[in-house]
């Protein structure tokens, strides 16, 4: 009998847990769809929220679009438990708190990898580094570059 009552335990927690992640994904995705379509206006911003929203098997409760910023809030349901989660997304911030992405130097200024300047990314991780090719020559690939 405990053995039973401690497995109806855990099972409850993990239908918890999955509600949860289920409505924090669909919230994330939501609030970018929302963010990526509001300049073409509130309502038609909330649309594609909603649409994200449903194929995520999840409702969208709420839904604000100031300027380029989405606020939404989505709900997920399994079994009895639900769970409502909040998301915002917009452009990155540009003011006082925000770091830049350190730009490539040519060969005239400092090399990336030179030791007096250490390149780190907004995450707080150091770039990756570059792919070789066989010659051992670095490759630069931009892939939102259009092909000559």
């Amino acid at each position: 009998m405990a053995l039973c009552t401690v497995f109806a335990v855990l099972l409850t927690m993990a239908q918890v847990v999955v509600t949860r992640h289920r409505a924090g994904a669909a919230a994330d995705l939501a609030a970018l769809a929302a963010a990526d379509t509001a300049l073409q206006g509130a309502s038609a911003a909330c649309r594609a929220a909603r649409g994200v929203a449903a194929a995520q098997e999840a409702h969208l409760v709420r839904c604000t679009v100031r300027g380029e910023i989405a606020d939404v809030t989505a709900r997920s349901r399994t079994g009895p438990f639900a769970s409502d989660i909040r998301a915002r997304a917009g452009p990155p911030a540009t003011g006082r708190g925000a770091e830049p992405i350190p730009e490539r130097r040519g060969q005239e200024g400092q090399s990336p990898s030179s030791p007096s300047r250490r390149q780190v990314l907004p995450n707080g991780r150091p770039p990756a580094a570059p792919a070789r090719t066989a010659s051992g020559s670095p490759i630069d690939l931009d892939v939102r570059a259009p092909r000559a």
